[in-house]
């Protein structure tokens, strides 16, 4: 079971997939976040490409597009200068990176060669829906 800490953002929260010790943008992975960079580095590494370092900027830059498609309810691409995964529903990190490798533009992202660098998140509606952020760059 996934305990919950609820943020306050405007007038609607916006939960985490789970209990952070920290702030949404304190630079530290969370659970969640870190199950994700470990499942796409275990599928880049089976297809023989190098670990993708967390880079921090990135990850601020995914919890910020998570919470707006969160708060939104809006699936939509972020705007920001960056190779972007996104999903929506999937109830854990292995059933969104298995939905990501199971689709061909996804899985280009996750085993792009020149991809070094990768930030995550993943947040959840009151309602329990769960949207989730890959970001890349090299």
């Amino acid at each position: 079971m996934l305990t919950q800490t609820v943020f306050m953002a405007a007038a609607m929260s916006v939960t985490m997939a789970v209990s952070p010790e920290e702030t949404p943008d304190a630079l530290a992975l969370y659970p969640v976040e870190q199950a994700i960079v470990q499942r796409t580095n275990a599928e880049r590494a089976r297809n023989g490409l190098p670990p993708l370092e967390v880079d921090h900027a990135l990850v601020r830059s995914a919890r910020k597009h998570a919470v707006w498609m969160t708060r939104s309810r809006n699936m939509r691409h972020t705007t920001a200068p960056v190779a972007e995964n996104i999903a929506m529903g999937q109830r854990d990190s292995r059933e969104a990176v298995r939905s990501w490798m199971n689709s061909s533009g996804h899985r280009a992202n996750i085993l792009n060669r020149g991809h070094r660098k990768i930030g995550v998140a993943a947040f959840r509606t009151p309602e329990g829906t769960v949207y989730w952020c890959q970001q890349f760059r090299n």
